[in-house]
C-alpha cells in the first residue's frame, strides 16, 4: 500500500474507533451520571483540612488556593492574607459497603468558598462568601454573605475561619 492509502485507512479507523466510543457512551449513560457536580476551578486545590458534621450526616474537605496554601504553610493566617481562597467541598456521610465502620463521602452536597478580600469585603470581616454553580463560582448577595459572616462571627480570633490548618 502506498503511504497515503495507509494515512486514509488509519484517519478512516480512528475516525470509526471514536464514533463507537461516543455511541456507546452514549448509550451507557445514565440519570445518575447527569446529575454528577460540575466542579469548578477548586477541583485542582490542595488540601487544608477535613471536617464531619454530625450534626448535618456531612464531610468536608477544605481547600485552598495557591495563595490559602502557601500562607497555611507560612502559618500566616491571622489574617489570611488578600487573595486567598477556601473551598468547603461537602459531601453526605456514608459508609464504606465493605468496612462499615468507615464513614466516607456519599452524594454530593454542595461547594461554598470564602474569598479574602479586605477592602472589596470590608463589612463581611474582610471576606466575600458564595458558592459554586456549574463550575462558576457565585458571590452571594450582602444580605446573603452577612447572613454567612454571622455563623462566622464565633471566629473573629481566628479571623472568621473555622478551619484549623492541617498543613502544621
Amino acid at each position: 500500500m502506498k503511504k497515503s492509502q495507509n494515512l486514509k485507512l488509519g484517519l478512516f479507523l480512528f475516525a470509526g474507533c471514536l464514533f463507537l466510543s461516543a455511541t456507546l457512551f452514549a448509550e451507557t449513560k445514565t440519570p445518575a451520571d447527569t446529575a454528577k457536580p460540575v466542579h469548578g476551578e477548586y477541583i485542582d486545590w490542595r488540601l487544608l483540612a477535613v471536617s464531619h458534621r454530625e450534626d448535618k450526616k456531612t464531610l468536608r474537605a477544605i481547600l485552598g488556593n495557591d495563595t490559602a496554601i502557601a500562607a497555611a504553610r507560612k502559618e500566616q493566617t491571622k489574617p489570611w492574607p488578600d487573595g486567598s481562597v477556601l473551598a468547603k467541598v461537602v459531601w453526605k456521610e456514608s459508609t464504606h459497603p465493605n468496612w462499615p465502620q468507615a464513614i466516607v463521602p456519599g452524594e454530593f452536597a454542595s461547594a461554598e468558598a470564602m474569598v479574602k478580600d479586605g477592602k472589596k469585603y470590608a463589612n463581611t470581616g474582610g471576606w466575600g462568601f458564595g458558592h459554586w454553580e456549574g463550575g462558576k463560582l457565585i458571590m452571594h448577595e450582602e444580605a446573603k454573605a452577612k447572613e454567612c459572616f454571622a455563623c462566622h462571627m464565633p471566629m473573629k480570633d481566628n479571623d472568621y475561619v473555622y478551619t484549623f490548618n492541617a498543613l502544621k
